[in-house]
């Protein structure tokens, strides 16, 4: 401060708080709070660290989040059928971002026919399915050491899912984004299966989200799903 000619007020005054409270940080030792410390330091020019050591602790963070549900330890402990029932529960909004995850026509044949009254009855439906063409699907492939696997599996899904195209309500769009996370969204609900490299989706973890209001984890993937789904092209007729 001296060597920048800062009075307490006038550092008062730049950061915003009273002359009396800088008096103390520079009297007393005083620690300020962190966004006020930052304020501080940049205004000066200095490290806030140096100016307050003890702001290097590490600050307390919530161990759970008030969204998350359940977590799995990989996909292959989650019942296909909790999955179907999930989707089947969507009124208003049902999304589903994968390459293939083909296993939900396996555990529920007839989910073509579930997908077609949910969107009868008013629930839009975003079905997102990877380009079995595209670069990331075939890197994922080697990665998860199934070669041409996940291609076909692209394929089939497709298959699966052409019956839908041109069903009021429902959309089904093909996409070549890197996939970090499968999405199977239903309303305010969401099952993130993760991805980790060189493990196939049922040996990765899968977190059950229920959104409890704005700027969540259930938001941010919600929104990453939107970014992908706009960069996606329709499903072509086969």
């Amino acid at each position: 401060m001296a060597g920048g000619g800062w009075t307490h007020a006038a550092l008062g005054e730049a950061t915003g708080v009273d002359p009396k409270s800088v008096e103390r940080w520079v009297n007393l030792g005083r620690t300020p709070r962190r966004v006020t410390a930052m304020k501080a330091a940049e205004t000066l020019g200095e490290d806030v660290h140096a100016l307050w050591p003890s702001l290097r602790q590490a600050r307390p963070t919530r161990a759970v989040s008030a969204e998350l549900v359940t977590l799995y330890e990989q996909r292959a402990d989650v019942p296909a059928s909790s999955f179907v029932e999930l989707l089947g529960s969507a009124r208003g909004q049902l999304d589903v971002l994968v390459y293939a995850a083909v296993f939900l026509h396996e555990a529920y044949p007839r989910l073509n026919e579930r997908l077609k009254q949910q969107a009868a009855a008013g629930c839009r439906i975003r079905i997102a399915l990877g380009d079995p063409d595209s670069d990331n699907v075939l890197q994922r492939g080697q990665e998860e050491k199934f070669g041409h696997g996940i291609e076909s599996r692209c394929r089939l899904a497709a298959m699966h899912y052409r019956p839908l195209l041109g069903v009021p309500g429902v959309e089904v769009r093909v996409h070549g984004t890197t996939l970090y996370n499968s999405l199977y969204r239903a309303d305010d609900q969401m099952m993130v299966n993760a991805h980790v490299w060189g493990v196939n989706a049922f040996g990765a973890p899968v977190w059950h989200l229920r959104r409890a209001g704005d700027g969540g984890m259930f938001d941010t993937y919600a929104e990453s799903f939107d970014a992908v789904w706009s960069t996606a092209t329709p499903l072509a007729e086969g």
